[in-house]
């Protein structure tokens, strides 16, 4: 698929500004003319490659930090919104969503913000049957769902935090699978705080006793769960003042969404810290993303590799960029995140023939599919399923289908690639996003019409759907 002209005025005016040069003085720094910068600026031309060039050169920067699609998901989001009936009398073109995304996000997240506070309206008064004719006020989003959208929209990245972990597990030592002792250690040296046993048959995870200083573990839980609730603990007391100084900076809306924020920030912490940056970088490459063998070598769980996979987007050290979810079994996207163009739902269920579907079916093993999107972009999407039961015979058994995968642009570089034909169109399953903003006609696994596409119905034809598009 031909790379498309780039527009990244809002970056490179970012550039020249934090640099504290005016158009002219950057515009001869990097060997153009200052009208050619006001346009690029302004959007009103792209930016060559010998711009780009000169501007890595010249600044230091990571050409893919500038040319990569970092807003991407808040195009697709965007996209989606605007997809809806309600705005049928509208439909911009690509170009101009681009335009939006790149010239004025903040106007994009608001827009997004009310489509949704929309949305939410009309399924709350779709619910109401008799009680229809009491006042329904405006739904407000939800605490978890807002830092659902903090977390996507900051690429699933956390700059201060990552480095604040890697520090640490450098200092200690940490990032192969003997990291119990260190943090079992550390939180005992440094915190004076002793890991315990939690008493048989109670249900928690992970008990903090401030008071007598006692961190009471599951004895049931699998050692990578263990390990990973310490580190939390270990975030909670060493990483306190970056997480609120990250928090300050979201501009949540509810003390609720920020506890809820903070769980999540020191969830992220406690990854980062069990798997450094560099090394699991490096790690990755060497193993080439075998999942298995990246969970032995560094003591982790599946689930913990994945996600932290979703989340090497460092600037000048990024890795490969990973889509990243986890399905329960009716198909609720229950974690997502996407640094590849594939963007997930935000309405309505995912597309059936996604083989994530597939993994509850096949426990054990990774299920492989070349898939292409309605866009033209291919990928090679794998998925896994995991139990996270564990207690007895009598204990929950929950289990979750694990997705992640690459654009095929990158399969090279995934084991799981080695023996398929990438180059074979007929290998490539054609798949979806959602139903209500897919435009493939011919899907005989469609729940729902496609939103602004109006139905042709002949009485005297069944095809694979009950209707043409129109």
């Amino acid at each position: 698929m031909a790379i498309g002209k780039l527009f990244i005025g809002r970056k490179v005016r970012e550039l020249r500004v934090a640099s504290l040069a005016t158009q002219a003085q950057f515009a001869e720094k990097i060997g153009i003319s200052t009208s050619y910068l006001n346009q690029i600026e302004n959007n009103q031309r792209p930016v060559s490659a010998a711009v780009l060039l000169a501007l890595a050169e010249k600044f230091q920067i990571d050409i893919g930090a500038l040319s990569s699609g970092q807003n991407d998901r808040l195009l697709s989001a965007l996209t989606e919104a605007l997809s809806d009936p309600l705005f049928e009398t509208y439909s911009p073109n690509l170009q101009e969503l681009k335009l939006v995304t790149q010239n004025a996000p903040g106007f994009a997240h608001a827009l997004i913000t009310c489509h949704q506070a929309y949305r939410r309206n009309s399924e709350q008064l779709a619910s109401y049957d008799d009680r229809i004719g009491n006042p329904v006020g405006p739904v407000e989003v939800t605490p978890y769902e807002e830092v659902r959208d903090f977390f996507h929209f900051v690429d699933n990245y956390i700059h201060e935090l990552d480095l604040s972990a890697e520090a640490l597990a450098t200092s200690l030592g940490l990032g192969d699978d003997d990291s119990h002792g260190l943090l079992v250690r550390y939180l005992e040296d440094r915190h004076g705080v002793r890991c315990a046993r939690a008493e048989i048959g109670d249900g928690v995870i992970r008990r903090f006793d401030a008071k007598a200083r006692i961190l009471r573990l599951n004895p049931y839980a699998p050692p990578a769960t263990r390990n990973f609730q310490i580190a939390v603990q270990i975030a909670q007391l060493h990483a306190a003042d970056v997480i609120e100084t990250v928090l300050r900076s979201a501009n949540l809306r509810s003390e609720e969404a920020a506890d809820i924020c903070r769980i999540g920030l020191q969830n992220y912490f406690a990854g980062a810290l069990l798997l450094p940056y560099r090394r699991f970088l490096t790690a990755a490459r060497e193993l080439r993303h075998d999942i298995e063998l990246l969970a032995v070598r560094f003591g982790t769980s599946l689930e913990q590799i994945c996600h932290r996979l979703s989340t090497l987007q460092r600037p000048g050290m990024k890795g490969i960029p990973i889509f990243f979810a986890r399905l329960d079994r009716a198909g609720n996207i229950t974690k997502r995140h996407s640094a590849a163009k594939l963007q997930f739902a935000r309405f309505g269920a995912a597309c059936p023939l996604w083989n994530a579907h597939e993994a509850f079916e096949a426990p054990g093993r990774i299920i492989r599919q070349l898939a292409e999107t309605p866009d033209g972009v291919r990928y090679l999407c794998l998925a896994t399923l995991v139990s996270k039961g564990w207690g007895g015979f009598k204990a929950a058994q929950p289990r979750f289908a694990l997705s992640f995968g690459c654009e095929i642009t990158y399969a090279e570089n995934f084991v799981y690639a080695d023996d398929l034909d990438i180059t074979s169109k007929p290998a490539f399953d054609p798949i979806g996003i959602s139903c209500r903003i897919c435009e493939r006609e011919d899907c005989a696994s469609r729940a729902v019409p496609p939103f602004k596409r109006r139905l042709l119905i002949n009485q005297d034809l069944r095809e694979t759907t009950p209707y043409r598009l129109g």
